[in-house]
């Protein structure tokens, strides 16, 4: 598995430039910085102007971000770098990692990689840490950064080392580490294991072109890997535009075994051509970086998706180029859609910024996301974090794709938000509950602390939530109740028309019984906090509420399913919903609480409950017409019979009514 050269030879060559005592400088006319960004040996060799086009803004942008990092840091050297990564495998049996690349938001693929490394540390008590790929400079942004980091910090996936916490490491951007790049450039170079390449594009082109034409393998053909010294050195002596190549030894077999999908080798020459490792821009490639990276910071498994299989060739070159030990590998396979292509943004919503604005919770998404390939070898389906930690092993993931399922991970987010604390899950619903225009946008935070649980707002939230938690399957399902509960569309529900359920209601005299429902409210039959503007909590009562229904039932002559179902309507203007007793206990404590919009008091309730029914007592319906011929008597038979009613007689009812109809 190793290449041809001697380790030891190589390590006599390496040397300790310190902070660039030797006068590094970067690829390019313009820019003079110490902070290199291309190599450069014995002060003319691989130097090279910056090509005259969008290459030289990417290579300045480049350039920047190394020596702002660079001035707040201090240099990192490549021998500094390699200390520090032999010191953390001496010292740590698994160190992880997850590098994505800041180029849009975070991905469910991506955030599975990130879970199953996390899993991988904390359950061997390792370290897990981040790593910012961010050599795409002209796609890569700091606020992509920002959100990635934000949403692994949703999802609980807290990092031992990266950006914002730092580490041992000192620089977690891969455009913070130029220097570490073009020393270790220099040092392939120097070996005989890099060289200069000067083919321009046109000729790399022409060349592809002609080994398509002959059905050739499309790889660089080696003009410069033996080109005469001389001419090497004439040409960098007068700063041509090359890129660095590393030169890929012949008859050469490599092969590793993959934790997820077993051995996997490769013919390196029938595979790869010599790979560039530093563009004419002086900005280092993906490979190259990734693989120095990995060894300077001492990652013993990388755990990645299969689209990175094929780069495993080029990166376990460059370790062993560098005379790195080479990491173990693990690649997972990739998560596909419905339709089985690779999941994207055609297939709805991919990443986890968009779940969580979904209300989506992140110990549902971290329990399918594991679930997205492996399992423990049993039927569970349903995991806490530290389930997930004990059970987890890389080896049980499987190596066929994964098919995302979201009608599964919302039937796993309804388990686990059914499951929460009332408190816990009314701190992740304050967001919604804003969104819905059920709270004010306000300075209070009203979290769980200690001087914000007793206020009134604080209460609402929590019996809100705790009213809505036994039938959601989101949380902005929770959201979506809550306002519902807190409005009285009685006019809208008896103007629709086609729910049998609902003319069942008015069918059964409804009338007559939302008269003795006002009637009572105005003896005072209610429970006395439903006349109350200072409501406590432990004096709204559910069951004060249920005791008054039940006695409506016995006035009006009402059997229990009928009774509730006539009290629904009456009520809380709907069919469907949470219990009667829960919405009213609800209303008053959001009265009490100042919520003024969007909120219909009991007491209003009741005023047009009596609008609705004086019309109703004032008009009874006309006697049926004659029809043509026939006779009243066989009229008034035919209404019976259809059975006519005073009142309105049918509505659409929410679609939930059948399964709410008999809950009190």
């Amino acid at each position: 598995r190793r290449m041809p050269w001697s380790a030891a030879a190589m390590a006599c060559v390496y040397f300790v430039v310190g902070r660039f005592a030797a006068g590094w400088q970067p690829v390019g006319r313009a820019v003079r910085r110490r902070v290199a960004v291309g190599p450069r040996v014995a002060a003319t060799t691989l130097s090279a102007p910056v090509e005259e086009k969008k290459e030289g803004v990417v290579a300045a942008t480049w350039e920047k971000e190394a020596s702002s990092s660079s001035e707040e840091l201090g240099l990192l050297s490549f021998a500094s770098a390699r200390t520090v990564g032999e010191r953390m495998r001496s010292t740590s049996s698994v160190r992880m990692r997850f590098a994505p690349s800041p180029t849009g938001s975070l991905h469910v693929g991506g955030a599975r990689t990130a879970l199953y490394n996390w899993l991988a540390a904390r359950k061997t008590g390792g370290q897990f840490l981040i790593r910012i790929e961010d050599t795409d400079v002209a796609r890569s942004t700091r606020e992509s950064e920002e959100s990635m980091l934000a949403d692994l910090e949703w999802l609980g996936l807290e990092w031992d080392e990266g950006p914002r916490v730092g580490g041992p490491c000192g620089l977690y951007r891969q455009s913070e580490r130029g220097s570490v790049y073009a020393e270790a450039a220099r040092a392939l170079v120097e070996e005989g294991k890099a060289y200069p390449c000067f083919c321009s594009e046109e000729e790399l082109e022409a060349k592809r072109q002609a080994a398509k034409a002959d059905g050739k393998q499309v790889a660089y053909d080696g003009t410069w890997r033996d080109a005469d010294p001389a001419e090497v050195q004439r040409r960098l002596a007068n700063g041509d535009p090359h890129t660095i190549r590393f030169k890929t030894p012949k008859n050469c077999v490599l092969s590793i075994e993959d934790q997820i999908r077993g051995h996997i080798s490769w013919d390196v020459e029938a595979t790869i051509g010599d790979f560039i490792l530093v563009r004419s821009s002086g900005v280092p490639v993906y490979n190259f970086v990734v693989a120095v990276d990995d060894a300077t910071m001492g990652v013993t498994t990388v755990v990645r998706a299969e689209e990175h299989l094929t780069n495993t060739v080029r990166q376990l070159l460059v370790l062993d180029g560098l005379g790195f030990p080479e990491p173990r590998y693990a690649h997972a396979s990739l998560i596909l859609g419905s339709d089985k292509s690779k999941l994207s943004k055609r297939h709805g919503a991919t990443s986890c910024g968009q779940f969580k604005d979904q209300g989506y919770l992140a110990d549902a998404m971290i329990n399918y996301l594991a679930l997205l390939g492996w399992n423990d070898g049993t039927d569970k389906e349903l995991y806490s974090r530290e389930e997930l930690i004990d059970a987890f092993d890389i080896e049980r993931v499987i190596p066929s794709p994964a098919m995302f399922d979201e009608n599964k991970l919302k039937w796993l987010n309804g388990q686990h938000l059914r499951a929460m604390k009332v408190h816990d899950l009314a701190d992740i619903a304050l967001d919604f509950f804003r969104k819905a225009d059920i709270l004010p946008t306000t300075d209070e935070t009203l979290s769980s602390s200690e001087e914000k649980a007793s206020s009134p707002l604080r209460r609402f939230v929590v019996a809100a939530t705790e009213m809505a938690q036994p039938k959601a399957e989101l949380v902005t399902d929770v959201a979506s109740v809550v306002r519902d509960c807190l409005l009285y569309p009685l006019d809208a529900t008896l103007e629709k028309s086609g729910d049998k359920k609902l003319k069942q209601v008015l069918d059964d005299d409804f009338p007559a019984f939302a008269r003795a429902v006002a009637d009572s409210f105005d003896n005072k039959e209610a429970p006395a906090w439903c006349y109350k503007d200072d409501v406590e909590e432990e004096e709204a009562s559910s069951a004060e509420v249920k005791a008054w229904i039940d006695s409506l039932g016995v006035k009006t002559g009402k059997a229990k399913k009928k009774l509730f179902m006539a009290a629904r309507l009456a009520l809380t203007g709907r069919l469907a919903g949470p219990d009667v007793a829960s919405q009213l206990r609800t209303v008053a404590l959001a009265h009490q609480a100042g919520l003024v919009a969007n909120v219909v008091p009991v007491a209003d309730r009741i005023d047009q409950l009596r609008d609705w029914v004086r019309p109703e007592e004032e008009n009874p319906p006309s006697p049926p017409p004659l029809g043509d011929g026939g006779s009243s008597l066989e009229g008034g038979a035919a209404a019976a019979s259809a059975g006519t009613n005073p009142g309105p007689t049918t509505t659409e009812a929410p679609s939930s009514s059948s399964s709410s109809s008999s809950s009190s």
